[in-house]
């Protein structure tokens, strides 16, 4: 798979990012708990992270277009790397409600940042690739983003063996600052005269974005079914745990595998995706799997056909996925690209909360899996058949 040398900079910069994203998550939940004890803490850290970062996110569509994107990426990961030692300096105060108030302050600041980091990137994918090439560049940065949340958890496990919590603040802050340095050498592709050029008032800029938004029915329509989702992908954090745990009696080592075997599945999926064929056939395939797999865990008799159902959805969402991100940059205006997809991102992050709060609701979890299967199967019947055909020059690989 070959690729331009600008696009893999943004990978290993990516890659690097991931991991210490993955790694800081989990520090980060695993320090409030030890302060707190409190399950309320940690849902009020989540809520620290999401709700700044849907606002800051529907505000700041205007001004994406308006920013030399490799600066600000570059920017954004001195900033997360920074924000990463509040906890240290929490520690050598010693008190334990500043080290708490450090860490919402450090969730504030990664929800804000985090939305405008995948945006971006998002946007220069186009620029830095071929056309032919982008179905299996986004494969690839997906297939990134599945692998770390695979290993990093195993990784810091390793870590919290040998080395106190603290030291993987540092490791997570040193892994920024490597991002940051690979990202740097990014050639600019935003000249201060362009940037002048397409500055607007915000409120003109704000609804020119969302008008071409919805006047490409591609956009939108593939934004709607990327959002169910990520509905369902909120509704499986609530229930996943509980699920496996109390309706298969699965003991943690086992779940350990279960929560593996969807990223492992999705990195094989990548390498089948690029031996078949890019078409309407494979796009939906991959949507209708998934949902299928989700169908799956709601009828499983046992661990093992748990198992092989996650692996199963890991393979096929990827068809899905990787394909309809391409098609969306393909369509995009390229001088919009940036604001279009912030709006595209402000979409998919709204409907994952969705998905966390109807998965709270009074329902038995196997019915909530069927739920979910049923509103992506027919999402995925209904688009192929009438609903988000698309032109097979977009689809072209």
């Amino acid at each position: 798979m070959l690729h331009t040398r600008s696009f893999k900079i943004l990978w290993l910069g990516n890659l690097i990012s991931e991991f210490g994203g993955a790694i800081g998550g989990i520090i980060n939940g695993l320090l409030l708990y030890e302060l707190t004890g409190s399950k309320e803490w940690m849902a009020t850290m989540w809520l620290c992270y999401f709700l700044p970062s849907l606002f800051i996110q529907s505000l700041s569509v205007p001004f994406l277009n308006n920013i030399n994107k490799e600066k600000m990426l570059f920017v954004i990961q001195l900033f997360r790397s920074a924000v990463y030692l509040l906890p240290l300096l929490g520690s050598i105060v010693g008190i334990n409600n500043i080290t708490i108030v450090l860490l919402v302050i450090l969730q504030c600041t990664i929800g804000i940042l985090q939305p405008i980091y995948a945006s971006i990137s998002f946007a220069l994918i186009p620029i830095y690739c071929e056309d032919n090439k982008l179905v299996s560049a986004n494969s690839s940065l997906d297939a990134t983003i599945r692998l770390m949340s695979f290993i990093a958890p195993g990784i810091a496990s390793f870590f919290l063996l040998v080395f106190p919590l603290h030291f993987l603040y540092l490791l997570t802050t040193l892994l920024f600052l490597l991002s940051a340095f690979a990202i740097h050498q990014l050639p600019y592709t935003t000249t201060r005269s362009s940037v002048n050029k397409n500055k607007k008032s915000w409120l003109t800029a704000f609804v020119a974005g969302y008008q071409t938004f919805f006047s490409y029915p591609p956009l939108w329509k593939l934004t709607l079914l990327s959002s169910a989702v990520q509905f369902a992908v909120g509704a499986t954090m609530v229930i996943k745990i509980p699920f496996f745990r109390e309706e298969l009696g699965g003991t943690s080592w086992e779940y350990a595998l279960f929560a593996a075997a969807f990223p492992l599945g999705y990195v094989l999926g990548t390498f089948l995706l690029a031996k078949l064929p890019k078409n309407n056939v494979t796009l939906y395939l991959g949507l209708f799997g998934g949902g299928l797999s989700f169908m799956l865990l709601s009828l499983t008799p046992s661990i093992t056909f748990a198992l092989i159902s996650e692996l199963l959805g890991g393979l096929l969402f990827p068809l899905f996925n990787a394909q309809s991100v391409a098609i969306f940059q393909r369509v995009a205006p390229g001088d919009q690209l940036v604001e279009l997809s912030a709006i595209r991102l402000l979409f998919l992050r709204i409907t994952m909360p969705l998905g966390i709060l109807f998965a709270s609701l009074p329902l038995p979890t196997r019915d909530i899996y069927l739920y979910i299967a049923g509103l992506i199967i027919f999402l995925a019947i209904v688009s192929f058949f009438k609903g988000a055909r698309v032109s097979s020059k977009h689809l072209t690989v």
